[in-house]
Order: C-alpha cells, then structure tokens, then sequence
C-alpha cells in the first residue's frame, strides 16, 4: 500500500474510533456483560469473577487492518475499592496492539479481562502495561463445569475472553498494551483524574458507570 493511501486508512480508523462517546461506550460494556452473564453455562464461571479484583471490558476491539496484526479499542476497567469492597467508578482505558481472539471470526470482537490478584491489579495502575510482558495471560476457562480448568488457569493473573459473531471463549492473549485513555476520564468525570485515583474509590461514578458497577454486583460477591 502506498504511503498516501495507508495515511488515509489510518485516520478512517481513527476518526471511526473516537465517533463514539465514552458514556455510549459505557453503556455498551453494561450491554457486553449482562448478555455475556446470562447464559451461564456459555459465560464466565461466577466464582472466577467473585475471586477476581479487577474487571476490564472493552466492546467493540477492532482489527486495525493497516497495520500487520494489529488491534485497537476503547473501554474500561473497574477495580474493587478498598474501603468496602465494593467496585469503584469506571476508568477508561485504550487498548492497542497485540493478538487477541479474532480466530474465531470477524473483524471486531468484544474482549473481557479479569485481573485475578493484587500484583496484576497493581500493574494496571502503571502509565503503560503489557499483557503477557508485563503479567501472566491465559485463555479463561467458559461455563459452570469449567472448575477442573479454572484451578490450572488460577496460576495466571489475568483471565481473557472475547465475544466475535455471537462465539464466546476464552482466547489467548499477549502483546497488546493498555494504557490511560485521559480524553474518556476526563468526559466523564470532568477533570484531571487519574486511572489511579479512579480505581483506588476516590472519583464518584456518573449515572452511566454506576448502573455497570451495579451490574457487576450482582455476580461479584468478594471471596477470599
């Protein structure tokens, strides 16, 4: 592709990803959850998610056919509150790069991550984190038998999923970097808050984020 032409692709995509606002985007993780939730026997295991300290969702990944396997989206990561266990406000994050499920068809495909201990929690928090660099990745076991699987996966401190064409599966991730997505925090929450500051209970969630931290709730009682 010539170097005009691959210029012109690159800002389509860009355009295309920035179009959404990050409330619709926060109502389409909600939208991502509760119909990933509500087939059991084809979702999450409920005791993963109960086990898990932090949550990432991002709807909507695309495939950035510009660049040779490349990725990008825009979603979200909810971490549990120190104070009362209880999960704090959405901080908004970008997720680029990496190889990320789309074997299993189609250009885009919605992605979750569960982050399973403190130490993979305490990376999110960094400016920059690599999956499978900077924490160990696995393909998250699927539906209500999958306890046998689920003790080998608990090695790993993060989980992934990912939802193409109506398949949803836990995929192998690694490569792809997330990072703060400062434009998104600051729509929502109208300031200069950080991921941290976010994630560690000291931002008051808007309307949008409080329904998908309710939602959350409703499978996610702490266990130890």
């Amino acid at each position: 592709m010539h170097l005009k032409a691959l210029g012109i692709t690159c800002l389509a995509a860009t355009a295309l990803w920035a179009n959404q606002s990050a409330t619709s985007r926060l109502e389409t993780a909600n939208e991502v959850l509760s119909e990933i939730m509500s087939a059991p026997d084809k979702g999450i295991p409920q005791d993963l998610i109960e086990r898990s300290q932090c949550i990432v969702i991002v709807p909507g990944l695309k495939k950035a056919a510009f660049i040779v396997g490349g990725k990008y989206g825009r979603g979200f990561i909810l971490c549990r509150a120190a104070s009362d266990r209880g999960w704090s406000a959405p901080a908004a994050i970008k997720v680029e790069g990496g190889s990320f499920g789309f074997q299993i068809g189609g250009s885009e495909t919605d992605a979750i991550m569960l982050v399973m201990n403190k130490r993979g929690a305490e990376k999110l928090l960094q400016s920059k984190f690599t999956l499978g660099g900077d924490a160990s990745v696995a393909a998250g076991p699927v539906g209500r038998q999958a306890s046998a699987d689920t003790d080998l996966k608990m090695q790993a401190e993060i989980l992934t999923y990912s939802r193409s064409r109506g398949v949803f599966a836990g995929v192998a991730l690694d490569g792809a970097t997330l990072r703060p997505d400062k434009e998104a925090n600051k729509e929502l929450y109208r300031g200069g808050h950080t991921n941290k500051q976010i994630l560690m209970g000291g931002v008051k969630s808007t309307t949008v984020g409080s329904a998908l931290r309710a939602e959350l709730t409703k499978y996610s009682a702490h266990k130890e």
